[in-house]
């Protein structure tokens, strides 16, 4: 990672916006761009899915936005027209799905994979689809009220949502970072009993302050075991994967990602996505916590095309997968009144643990990677 300086965005088609950066939110997913999905990027390639600010200049047929509004941009790009948008699948739009690689919606800052898209960790963004995709914001309440509709609250809440199925019930989640935390917290608002898995100290801390039972990964031989001895013997209702392709565990599929990563990309790139495979310790968990007859909710982003699923176990349990990338449009209108009414009952406004300038964002990469310094959530100020 390194910060250059590059030529300001400017309007390339009707449907385009500029804005002014104020805040960009630093996310698991650009850790696995940081080291697993290397081979996808190019040298000058902007990351940054999470960005709000002040729209600057708008192109021809944008229109529900104008130069001077504050906007939150959503981190999959969506047209809101077509048959995918329509059916609030704005992850799956048909207009910028990445046809080269079979992935969906185009994202910002998110590598050839979906689109190469310059994101959102600079100082001016342009926003494609910007007739449908900005979310006009209040003025007045920190940036904090409300960057994290970009991508952390709808992943969050769609993850808990997929398994709704389970009313009140137990949801246990795996990973306590931004993504499985929130997740945490929106279950528990929504009146779940919440079990929260972990193994790093801070986050679990975190997780207890919250109200949330925690149970440390690696102080336990059994942990399903000790899961089903405080669910009845059955397990939870259903679980979140929050982790995903850079699991603990899993030594072989780690020593292959890192072979992979060896090889000269356009190579490393037909790896990846043909015979790739990822680090399986949390699905496997998963498989092993969940009641027979639950869910098991795929928050955490994977991407091996080769990955060994449990089948067998799932068959056996009867257990429905729910899993995809966040359709941040779909979810907006239930995540509003909790940022824009009385009190903050997701925490929003203390969920950054870091606000840091962009000249500082290599060593904030270095830091989340590794957990350094009690890095949780970094958010990046531009011009700061």
């Amino acid at each position: 990672m390194r910060v250059d300086t590059v030529p300001d965005p400017t309007i390339q088609q009707p449907t385009d916006a500029i804005i002014k950066v104020t805040s960009s939110g630093l996310c698991g997913s650009d850790l696995h761009l940081y080291e697993v999905l290397g081979p996808f990027l190019d040298a000058g390639d902007v990351l940054g899915h999470e960005p709000m600010g002040l729209v600057e200049e708008v192109g021809a047929e944008v229109t529900h936005i104008a130069p001077g509004d504050r906007v939150v941009i959503p981190f999959n790009i969506s047209c809101g027209h077509c048959a995918m948008c329509e059916g609030l699948l704005q992850s799956q739009c048909e207009t910028t799905q990445v046809h080269e690689y079979g992935s969906g919606a185009a994202l910002l800052g998110f590598s050839k994979l979906y689109g190469q898209v310059a994101g959102g960790q600079a100082e001016y963004l342009r926003v494609p689809q910007a007739q449908y995709g900005p979310i006009k914001v209040p003025e007045g309440p920190s940036d904090d009220r409300f960057l994290f509709l970009s991508d952390v609250l709808p992943t969050a809440w769609q993850g808990v949502q997929y398994t709704r199925h389970a009313g009140d019930g137990t949801i246990a989640v795996i990973g306590l970072g931004p993504i499985g935390l929130m997740a945490a917290r929106i279950a528990q608002h929504l009146g779940n009993r919440v079990i929260g898995i972990d193994l790093v100290p801070f986050r679990l801390e975190q997780a207890r302050r919250d109200g949330i039972e925690v149970f440390d990964l690696g102080a336990h031989d059994d942990l399903p075991g000790a899961i089903r001895e405080v669910t009845d013997g059955r397990g939870p209702d259903a679980v979140i994967d929050a982790v995903g392709m850079e699991a603990h565990g899993s030594p072989a599929a780690t020593f292959a990602q890192a072979a992979a990563n060896l090889l000269p990309d356009a190579i490393a790139r037909k790896v990846f996505t043909t015979v790739g495979t990822d680090r399986m310790s949390v699905i496997n968990l998963a498989t092993d916590l969940v009641k027979r007859g639950g869910t098991i909710s795929l928050s955490g982003v994977y991407g091996g095309a080769a990955s060994p699923m449990p089948l067998m176990q799932l068959f056996d349990k009867q257990v429905t997968l729910r899993m995809g990338q966040a359709n941040v449009k779909r979810w907006v209108d239930d995540l509003m009144p909790l940022l824009t009414g009385s009190g903050d009952p997701l925490g929003v406004e203390g969920f950054a643990s870091h606000h840091v300038s962009l000249e500082a964002a290599p060593q904030a990469y270095a830091d989340f990677q590794e957990k350094e310094h009690d890095t949780f959530k970094v958010v990046f100020r531009p011009g700061t």
